[in-house]
C-alpha cells in the first residue's frame, strides 16, 4: 500500500500561487502521494483575516508536523513584521539550513559550489526585541550604557543564550555527519561582541569536541565574506548566528547564480517548512514567466525529510538535466519557456 503524507502548503503572494502550483505538479509526478493542507498567509489575506499570519496556519503545520511555503511579501521599514519570522518563532523553528550547490547551466562566476549555510533562527537581532528613539525602554537602556549611546538612539537588542547556541551548533554537526559532510565552521563577530557572539563561539568550541570525526574550525564573518568570494571550495558546512546566517546565506545563493536556485528549509524540534528564500515579485503575478526552481528543490528537500530519498534525488536530478538542457527554462535561465512549462519538462525527465 502507497505510504500518503498530509503537508500544508502555504502558496504565499504574488508569484507564489504559481510557483506552488508547479511545485506540486512535480512532486505528484514522483509518485509520492500527498495530501495537501492549502493555508492562507501573507500581505494579501490581512483585510480578510485582519492578520498575515491567522491562526489556522499554524495549526495547521503543528497538526501535519511539515509544510511547504511559497513567498510571502513583508513590507519594508514599515507595518507588520515578517510573516516568515513569525511563523518561526512560533513553531520554534530554529535551525535554518540554506544548502548552496553549483548547478550546471545556470549563469555563474563560481563552479563545483557545495557548501550548506545552517542559520540560527530564532534569536539575535531577529528576536525583535526594539526601542523606537525617545521612548522611555529606550532610554533607560541609553542611561545604562553610562555615555557610549547618543541620546534619542533607537535600540535594537540582540540576545543570544547557551541553550540556542547549543540547540543549533549541535544540529550543524548532526546533519554534517549524516549527511557525509566533512567540515563545520562556526561564524561569528566574537573579537566585538564578546558577550554574545563569544558565549555562541564558546558553545561551538565545547560542542566539537563531541564530533572528533569532523574537522572544525573559526572565521569571523566579515573575514567569511571575502573568503567565500576567493576560495568558497575550501567550506563545506557553516554554523552562524541569525543575523550573519541571513546574509552569508543570499551570498552562498550569490555563488551559484542567484535566490532563483535556492533552497531552503527551517527546522524545530516537531515540525519542518520548506521554502522558496527569494521574494514574492508581485510585478510578475500572472504572467507565467518566473523561474520556479527554488520552489521546486525546497520540494526535494521535503521529500528527503519525509524520508523519500530515491524520489528526492529522483526530483533533484530531473530539474538539474532540464537546466542543462537549457530548452524549456524561464528568461532568467536564458530560455523562453514560461512557469508550467518549465514544470511540465521537469515532470518529463521525471518519468523518462
Amino acid at each position: 500500500m502507497t505510504k500518503e503524507y498530509n503537508v500544508t502548503l502555504i502558496p504565499g503572494d504574488g508569484i507564489g500561487q504559481e510557483i506552488s502550483a508547479a511545485t506540486q505538479r512535480v512532486i505528484a509526478a514522483t509518485g509520492v502521494k500527498i495530501n495537501w493542507e492549502v493555508q492562507e498567509a501573507g500581505a494579501d489575506v490581512i483585510e480578510k483575516f485582519g492578520t498575515p499570519l491567522p491562526e489556522t496556519v499554524l495549526k495547521s503545520i503543528r497538526k501535519n508536523k511539515v509544510a511547504l511555503k511559497g513567498p510571502l511579501t513583508t513590507p519594508i521599514g514599515a507595518g507588520f513584521r515578517s510573516v516568515n519570522v513569525a511563523l518561526r518563532k512560533e513553531l520554534d523553528l530554529y535551525a535554518c539550513v540554506r544548502p548552496c550547490k553549483s548547478i550546471a547551466g545556470v549563469k555563474s562566476h563560481y563552479r563545483d559550489i557545495d557548501l550548506v549555510v545552517v542559520r540560527e533562527n530564532t534569536e539575535d537581532l531577529y528576536a525583535g526585541v526594539e526601542y523606537p528613539g525617545g521612548s522611555p525602554e529606550a532610554d533607560e537602556i541609553i542611561k545604562q550604557a553610562k555615555g557610549k549611546i547618543r541620546p534619542g538612539a533607537a535600540i535594537s537588542i540582540k540576545p543570544i543564550s547557551r541553550e540556542g547556541s547549543c540547540q543549533i551548533v549541535d544540529f550543524a554537526f548532526t546533519y554534517a555527519l549524516k549527511h557525509k559532510r566533512k567540515k563545520v565552521t562556526a561564524v561569528t563577530k566574537a573579537n566585538i561582541m564578546k558577550y554574545t557572539d563569544g558565549l555562541f563561539l564558546a558553545v561551538a568550541r565545547e560542542i566539537s569536541r563531541k564530533y572528533p570525526q569532523l574537522e572544525y574550525e573559526e572565521r569571523l564573518v566579515d573575514n567569511m565574506c571575502m573568503q567565500l568570494v576567493q576560495k568558497p571550495e575550501l567550506y563545506d558546512v557553516l554554523v552562524l548566528p541569525n543575523l550573519y546566517g541571513d546574509i552569508i546565506s543570499d551570498l552562498g545563493a550569490g555563488l551559484v547564480g542567484g535566490l532563483g536556485v535556492a533552497p531552503g528549509a527551517n527546522f524545530g524540534q516537531n515540525s519542518a517548512v520548506f521554502e522558496a528564500v527569494h521574494g514574492s515579485a508581485p510585478k510578475y503575478k500572472g504572467q507565467n514567466k518566473v523561474n520556479p526552481v527554488a520552489l521546486i528543490l525546497s520540494g526535494a528537500l521535503l521529500l528527503d525529510y519525509l524520508g523519500e530519498k530515491e524520489k528526492s534525488e529522483q526530483l533533484y536530478n530531473a530539474v538539474i538535466k532540464v537546466i542543462a538542457e537549457k530548452k524549456a527554462v524561464t528568461y532568467d535561465l536564458g530560455g523562453t519557456a514560461g512557469t508550467s512549462q518549465m514544470a511540465d519538462e521537469i515532470i518529463k525527465k521525471i518519468k523518462e
